[in-house]
């Protein structure tokens, strides 16, 4: 089981859709897969169409990780009424937000890691959808991940924030999980016209070179669009919407490659 966390040190830049982006990509591929709603807005579990009632939640998994408190506080997507696969959710809460405090002790750090390790044989890949911030809840999810997607926008405080998020990065694999390594920067809300973006983008390359993604993300209605209507973007109708599936096809082959995780007909990737 892959662990994959999608984060921002910067609100606003499009890390929930660039989550719910990746994991319509791992349902149309047949990829067993978790989604944990760690963002306290719980926006992800909203996108997925998930029925929460009756159902524990993240807060009562990270105040309680064992067995048969997550597997109560996970549920299937109504994405799985699209088509057969495995497309379950961490259920997000408000909640949440009683465990990102600024200085969590070690115990609850590991506290997503403990949970997600009952569950282990289930799934393929996890991908969290992270706090945008850098207290308990992210540096909670970095722990249990094997590598961290950052996602920016080519804007002014773009360069800074990555950075920013980098280093954070580094200081938990050394400090707390050797294992953590960044996939890389994703680079959202791309408009090819604007000579401010280029500039900008080419800024992110200056400066981290191959850890900025192929492809950056164009800005789309179609995406806001499905996520509104509950629905994955490879269904949704559209030119558009299928150009940016293709492109969240991308990452995942990236995603995949990285992971080494292998879908039943489909030859392994080369690492």
């Amino acid at each position: 089981m892959h662990v994959l966390s999608v984060s921002s040190l910067k609100g606003g830049v499009g890390k929930t859709t660039v989550t719910l982006g990746l994991a319509s990509a791992a349902f149309a591929r047949g990829v067993r897969t978790l989604v944990v709603d760690l963002d306290p807005q719980s926006d992800v579990s909203t996108g997925m169409d998930i029925q929460v009632a009756g159902r524990l939640n993240v807060a009562d998994v990270l105040a309680n990780p064992r067995e048969k408190v997550v597997r109560q506080a996970i549920t299937a997507s109504g994405w799985a009424k699209v088509h057969p696969g495995t497309i379950d959710v961490l259920i997000g809460s408000p909640s949440a937000i009683n465990f990102d405090g600024p200085h969590p002790s070690v115990r609850d750090v590991w506290k997503l890691e403990e949970a997600l390790a009952t569950i282990e044989a289930d799934y393929d890949l996890v991908l969290i959808d992270c706090a945008p911030s850098l207290n308990a809840l992210t540096r909670t999810a970095w722990a249990a991940s094997d590598r961290v997607i950052v996602v920016t926008e080519p804007g002014l405080f773009s360069v800074a924030a990555a950075d920013r998020a980098l280093r954070a990065i580094e200081e938990i694999r050394r400090g707390l999980s050797p294992r953590l390594q960044p996939l890389g920067i994703v680079v959202n809300r791309v408009r090819p016209q604007s000579i401010e973006h280029q500039f900008r983008i080419k800024e992110l390359r200056d400066m981290f070179g191959p850890l900025v993604l192929s492809p950056q993300l164009p800005e789309r209605t179609s995406l806001q669009q499905a996520q509104g209507a509950a629905k994955p973007l490879h269904i949704w109708p559209g030119d558009s919407a299928q150009e940016l599936a293709s492109d969240f096809d991308a990452l995942l082959d990236r995603v995949m490659r990285t992971g080494r995780i292998t879908v039943a007909g489909e030859a392994p990737a080369p690492a």
